[in-house]
């Protein structure tokens, strides 16, 4: 029962950030998401997610009615345990009291907010799409993502993601989307360009970090550039 309870509260989480960044992109362009290509990803990421229809038409309509909150977008930085580098990506209504929650969290869970652009420099900016195994195999998916000019596809038994850049990514989406339909999940994201290997002594500890941080309801992305081998995925998962 504790268990259910514990997942029942994350899916509710993760339907409200989902409901914020519709919210958010409507107010930013469009209610229409045939023009609005940032709406049009928060509205497959929410259908994907399960998020009732009903949820996200009461979203679409407090954004297009001119619901006064206002969500402002925030990055914050710093270093987990191992050295880490971490980028959290928030969507809030109250900047101080995310600043401090986050800053809190990191000092928890032996890490350390930093200052902003302290970790930007080891990512790449990128478009990341993300489709199930189903739809494709992985010679069709690489073809269509080199059609559509992205610059890098991997799949495995989850699914595909092609990355594309910044600039590519509504191109790339959209062409992907006339061949296969809506994406899983369509956002700008981070893509580490190193990772920190990390040993058992402190996969744990980073773990926690990671999932305090992306509990937090401000929170819409945890980004890290972390390594953990197989062997120790293995012991965490016995402990």
């Amino acid at each position: 029962m504790h268990r259910k309870g514990a997942q029942d509260q994350r899916r509710a989480r993760q339907f409200t950030k989902l409901v914020r960044e519709i919210v958010v992109a409507t107010k930013q362009g469009l209610a229409d998401p045939a023009s609005n290509p940032r709406l049009r990803s928060a509205m497959a990421a929410a259908r994907a997610a399960n998020v009732p229809k009903d949820n996200i038409d009461r979203a679409l309509k407090k954004a297009a009615g001119g619901d006064d909150v206002v969500y402002d977008e925030m990055r914050y930085e710093g270093y987990g345990p191992g050295g880490v580098a971490v980028m959290v990506d928030a969507l809030t209504d109250n900047r101080n009291r995310t600043a401090s929650e986050i800053r809190s969290i990191f000092t928890r869970h032996g890490g350390s907010l930093g200052e902003t652009g302290s970790v930007t420099f080891m990512f790449q900016r990128v478009g990341a799409i993300r489709y199930p195994a189903s739809v494709a195999s992985a010679d069709q998916m690489v073809e269509a993502a080199i059609e559509a000019g992205a610059m890098d596809c991997t799949s495995d038994v989850d699914g595909h993601e092609v990355l594309s850049g910044p600039e590519d990514f509504n191109v790339v989406r959209d062409v992907l989307e006339a061949r296969f339909g809506p994406a899983e999940s369509a956002r700008l994201s981070w893509k580490p360009q190193s990772s920190v290997p990390v040993g058992a002594d402190r996969a744990a500890t980073l773990f926690e970090l990671i999932e305090a941080l992306d509990d937090n309801d401000d929170v819409q992305q945890v980004f890290a550039n972390y390594e953990v081998s197989d062997d120790v995925m293995q012991k965490l998962a016995t402990a």
